[in-house]
């Protein structure tokens, strides 16, 4: 089953949605309009978690490998993870369409 699977994009939201149920963003891909995104350098990266602790909107996770992992259905592109991270182990690149 796709990760996608049951989201919803912004797109297909009518102008002033309500939001009528708590704990509802999990539903709505919400990065699909960003320029850049990041990638991670795991030779570079020392798996400190700064990106995780710093994005605002939560969509880093840790892999199995210890990484922290953004999930490009929620990430805005804002560039704080690679702003924080203390090795610049994250690159922000242009998003292709």
């Amino acid at each position: 089953m796709p990760k996608d699977e049951g989201l919803i994009s912004w797109k297909k939201l009518a102008p002033g949605m309500f939001i009528l149920e708590p704990g509802n963003s999990t539903k709505f891909k919400t990065g699909d309009w960003k320029a850049f995104r990041p990638v991670l350098d795991k030779e570079k990266c020392i798996k400190c978690g700064l990106c995780y602790v710093f994005c605002p909107d939560l969509c880093y996770k840790r892999d199995e490998e210890g990484y922290y992992i953004s999930n490009p259905y929620y990430c805005k592109g804002c560039g704080i993870c690679a702003q924080i991270c203390p090795r610049r182990a994250i690159t922000m690149v242009l998003e292709e369409a």
